[in-house]
């Protein structure tokens, strides 16, 4: 199994992804990185209008992005030589979240040799819940990104 990574690493790590993400779904949704240590991430969103549903609450697909993609970095900080792909994304939605400043935190559960396992909560300014996830992270081989 790969070396787990080092606080040293972490400035780097984090600047390489970074870096990736500048004009993904990233950039798109409008996520922060807010705190980051190894085994747990924080990341913002300022929920504005457009994040919510026609019942006027964060959309269910917001609460599973921002989760996917708070805990794909632990992930990916977790195994930093390899790729990581989402394999399942668990989402309890427990109560509703509206526009203003919410924040995900996401902690490192269990890792093996290509799998990494992640869970994650998001809450409002408040610490109010509105859902909570799981997610399985699949590493696989060093690739170049396709053309």
């Amino acid at each position: 199994m790969e070396r787990q990574t080092e606080p040293d690493d972490l400035q780097s790590i984090l600047r390489r992804l970074e870096e990736a993400a500048k004009g993904t779904f990233w950039d798109y949704l409008g996520c922060k990185l807010e705190e980051a240590e190894p085994g747990k991430i924080v990341v913002s969103l300022k929920a504005a209008p457009w994040h919510l549903n026609g019942i006027g609450i964060l959309h269910g697909g917001v609460h599973a992005s921002l989760l996917d993609n708070a805990m794909g970095i632990v992930a990916m900080v977790a195994r930093p030589a390899g790729k990581v792909v989402t394999t399942n994304l668990n989402v309890h939605y427990v109560a509703p979240l509206y526009v203003g400043k919410l924040f995900v935190t996401a902690e490192l559960v269990h890792q093996s040799r290509k799998m990494v396992t992640v869970r994650g909560r998001i809450e409002d300014e408040q610490g109010r819940l509105g859902s909570w996830g799981s997610g399985s992270y699949r590493v696989t081989g060093i690739a170049d990104p396709p053309p």
